[in-house]
């Protein structure tokens, strides 16, 4: 007889949604400077302040924690119009991702005196310092060189395995030192990706009703890899 599989636990969808407050952020020298800038608004060195770093290095996180505390509006930058403009006059501005296509130049131009004359912020979070943007309008080229621009580099280890582990906690699973380590090693290196594989380790855990051991964030990575691979394709 065939030896009868003992059904696994399938795990509740309890969405854990990614943790965007001034305490859910993890400081290593990769984002420090721009954690202590956030952290000394509106002590700012100019009325126009850039966040520039790669994919995953936690830009949109800093940019929450700022319009949290500032009382910021989000807009977009593709469409920048008359009500930011107005935004702006009454209080701080912020725009993620400002170096995708389809920037709204010209609309970035007023909006950046807006903020000037009305004597508040905007913070702009971008892949690419400005000057690689390929602006094409003079203007706007000039008001960019004059804002300051804070690198936020890629994640490092101390960043990366800080970040697994709190995850971890806000599951209220605990997890060996070694097993963040390997994850650390092993990921890409980005605080997205991150995300997934804790959330994948967790689901697994449970069905498995398991700890979260080395050999399941094996499993868990050579997944996420795999998956990456029939993406690429």
């Amino acid at each position: 007889m065939a030896e009868l599989q003992k059904p696994r636990q399938l795990p509740l969808d309890l969405r854990h949604s990614a943790g965007f407050s001034r305490d859910d952020l993890v400081v290593s020298p990769a984002n420090a400077d721009a954690a202590a800038l956030i952290d000394r608004w509106p002590d700012w060195p100019a009325p126009v302040v850039v966040l520039a770093g790669p994919a995953g290095s936690g830009k949109t996180h800093l940019g929450a924690i700022w319009q949290e505390i500032s009382s910021a509006t989000a807009h977009n930058a593709g469409a920048i119009g008359e009500s930011t403009l107005k935004a702006a006059e009454a209080g701080p501005v912020l725009i993620d991702d400002a170096d995708v296509a389809g920037l709204d130049e010209q609309g970035l131009f007023h909006l950046i005196n807006a903020v000037r004359g009305a004597g508040t912020h905007l913070l702009l979070t971008a892949r690419r310092f400005p000057a690689a943007w390929g602006v094409r309008l003079p203007d706007l080229a000039s008001r960019l060189k004059a804002a300051t621009t804070v690198e936020i580099g890629e994640p490092d280890d101390l960043l990366l395995a800080g970040v697994i582990t709190k995850l971890f906690a806000d599951r209220q699973v605990e997890v060996e030192p070694h097993v963040v380590q390997y994850l650390v090693r092993r990921i890409e290196r980005s605080l997205s990706t991150a995300i997934r594989v804790v959330d994948r380790l967790d689901r697994a855990g449970l069905e498995q009703k398991s700890r979260i051991t080395r050999a399941l964030a094996i499993e868990a990575v050579s997944a996420l890899d795999e998956g990456q691979r029939e993406f690429d394709l």
